[in-house]
């Protein structure tokens, strides 16, 4: 743990700016970014993956119109709005029944304005084994924020219509293989001035020592950003890292003077309405954000299907339960019920065909009937590796 005297929220603003200036300079000149094409065949351009493979991540700029991109900032404003009025609480601020309570999995986490609730602790496997610092909010600051919120497909129509989206998850199948898996979603909130930081860490855990390791066998995941990203609120990346292997974290800080603000990382600078892409195994994290600007980004991933059959969960979804066929189907059901959402609200639009079910779409239709037996507590059934 931390326990150094953390600085003011203005102190720290102040000390990250010229970080935050060289690190958008070292974005600008990679340039890893562009418009999300698919080639004839339907699979993501040749160039744009060799891209991906190479630095580990990628920005698809305008992947999500305007319109859309205001009914997801709809949803999630009314999910944050139903958030128990404090952690534990029945009740939302406005005195409601709060959102979720009769969810299997709670859908808000809650956080200290500005800290790092992972850093430096065992949570999550020990993958995040140096705490950030943690400024000191404002006084007149709220005692907890929320900083996560679970199961995206459930609460909002829109965050279920945009899971469907059929470019996305043509770039999943030329990723990942067309029989390929979903992982879980996490809606990250970081609060204009309140949101924290999530240390410096690789998501993969399964994989890392197998015989068949490889760059990309932990899959990757999406952020979709509803709003435009900074360097003071972004998720930072640090290109290549993901062909490393098992990076000793705490090591390559130690390297750095102890300094969290690691010199080749780049941050992932975004207009609303880009998405990112970055493989789970890269190393990534993101800073206190003590700037003006929230930042909210729907986050979900995929999976091969080899990586997954046959493993137990791991991180938050340590059920015991081994990841048979029958599993993985049930989970990925939800995928093909999010296409038949959004193929029902862009009619115009090219549905996507995913193998696992195809001649079986009939079953999986956008109905109250599919929502009850798909998609509540969905998340519970997540494929983590």
């Amino acid at each position: 743990m931390n326990d150094a005297p953390q600085p003011t929220r203005a102190d720290y603003a102040s000390r990250m700016a010229a970080y935050c200036a060289d690190g958008a300079a070292r974005a600008e000149a990679i340039a890893n970014k562009g418009p999300l094409v698919l080639d004839g065949e339907g699979r993501l351009e040749a160039s744009i993956r060799e891209a991906y493979r190479n630095r580990g991540f990628y920005v698809f700029e305008d992947v999500v119109g305007a319109g859309e991109i205001e009914d997801l900032r709809a949803g999630v404003a009314d999910m944050l709005e139903r958030a128990p009025a404090q952690p534990g609480a029945s009740l939302d601020a406005k005195g409601r029944p709060a959102y979720g309570r009769d969810l299997a999995k709670a859908p808000y986490i809650f956080i200290k304005p500005l800290s790092d609730p992972w850093g430096g602790t065992r949570e999550l496997g020990g993958r995040h084994p140096h705490q950030m610092t943690q400024p000191e909010p404002e006084a007149d600051a709220p005692e907890q924020v929320v900083h996560i919120m679970w199961g995206m497909c459930h609460a909002s129509d829109a965050c279920l219509r945009v899971y469907g989206h059929p470019k996305l998850l043509a770039v999943a199948a030329t990723i990942n293989g067309p029989d390929f898996t979903p992982f879980t979603d996490t809606i990250f909130v970081k609060h204009a001035g309140l949101g924290g930081s999530v240390a410096w860490h690789q998501d993969g855990v399964t994989h890392w020592d197998a015989a068949n390791w490889d760059e990309e066998i932990h899959g990757f995941n999406f952020q979709v950003q509803l709003y435009e990203t900074t360097p003071a609120n972004c998720l930072w990346v640090v290109p290549g890292s993901h062909r490393e292997g098992r990076i000793d974290i705490k090591a390559r800080i130690a390297r750095n003077g102890g300094n969290e603000c690691l010199p080749d990382a780049v941050p992932l600078l975004c207009k609303p309405g880009d998405v990112t892409i970055v493989n789970r195994q890269m190393l990534h994290g993101s800073f206190a954000n003590t700037s003006p600007h929230q930042r909210i980004s729907l986050t979900f991933g995929f999976h091969r299907r080899a990586s997954v059959l046959g493993q137990a969960g791991v991180l938050s979804v340590k059920t015991g339960a081994v990841y048979d066929a029958a599993r993985i189907f049930e989970r990925s059901a939800v995928v093909q019920v999010a296409i038949d959402a959004r193929a029902r609200h862009f009619a115009d639009e090219r549905r996507f065909a995913y193998q696992p079910f195809v001649g079986r779409e009939d079953d999986y239709r956008w109905t109250p009937e599919t929502v009850r037996r798909v998609i509540t507590d969905y998340n519970t059934k997540d494929l983590s590796i």
